[in-house]
């Protein structure tokens, strides 16, 4: 199986150029929890896989900024070889109240800033054109985001709790009682502000606990993985991971621990 998804030559996006990640400026920490850069290798196009992590990101990307919505399952962009991409990641409870716009509207979907009604998305793209250097760029990025944050809403502090929940494990029933809310307005809650349930949410971030194991734990067998995790068995996640990347755990575990690009 792992030999057929390599020939397949799906690549995590980790692996597929450069990634780095920054500590939003303090005036940003309420609103975002990372700006990131991504910049691709030049080469053959890949098929390259951005998989779910329950969170929403605002990008800098062709000359557009694109809002990228949560996933539930891997996505497949067509992104050209070379190209750099520049993002700020949305805290958990952020995304809806500074775009106006429910989650559960954008799940699955990329879309253009201004197509969601966000005013000053001219002028920021304008601004941002002018800046060739990615670094410059990332510079501006943050400084505009700051100007724009003055003007925005809170985010929610329980979307925060139920985000750390499910990071942790809790399940949704622990959850309810914690909040004192019913299942109904929980459920109502998390699609405002992840765009799917809460369950779903405790995969994905079951799904992104496996992978942090991967990236610090590349001598340790699949089993102990899924364990450590929180997954209830090896079998358990294999399709889990299957199901929300497209690839099997030993093939995830092999990209994330390899010295050198695959070929």
């Amino acid at each position: 199986m792992a030999t057929e998804k390599r020939n397949c030559g799906i690549l995590l996006a980790a692996r597929a150029g450069r990634y780095r990640e920054y500590a939003p400026p303090p005036a940003l920490r309420r609103h975002f929890s990372r700006l990131w850069s991504h910049s691709l290798h030049d080469g053959p196009p890949a098929t390259v896989a951005i998989v779910p992590d329950g969170y929403c990101d605002l990008l800098w990307i062709g000359g557009r900024l694109v809002v990228a919505g949560p996933d539930r399952t891997a996505a497949f962009p067509l992104i050209r070889p070379g190209t750099t991409v520049i993002g700020a990641r949305f805290a958990p409870g952020a995304a809806a109240p500074w775009l106006k716009t429910p989650l559960s509207a954008l799940v699955g979907c990329s879309v253009r800033l201004s197509d969601i009604g966000w005013t000053d998305t001219a002028d920021f793209e304008a601004r941002l054109q002018d800046c060739p250097a990615a670094a410059d760029a990332m510079t501006l990025f943050a400084r505009l985001l700051e100007e724009a944050a003055r003007e925005e809403e809170e985010p929610a502090a329980d979307a925060a709790v139920i985000f750390a929940a499910a990071d942790s494990g809790c399940p949704a029933s622990r959850l309810r009682h914690r909040l004192d809310i019913s299942e109904r307005q929980l459920r109502r809650r998390c699609h405002q502000h992840f765009g799917y349930g809460a369950k779903t949410l405790e995969r994905i971030r079951r799904f992104q606990r496996f992978l942090d194991l991967c990236r610090r734990s590349h001598a340790m067998p699949l089993a102990h993985l899924a364990l450590e995790a929180g997954f209830a068995d090896q079998a358990h996640m294999t399709r889990e991971v299957g199901e929300l990347s497209c690839l099997t755990p030993g093939v995830i575990l092999d990209q994330l621990n390899a010295r050198e690009m695959p070929d």
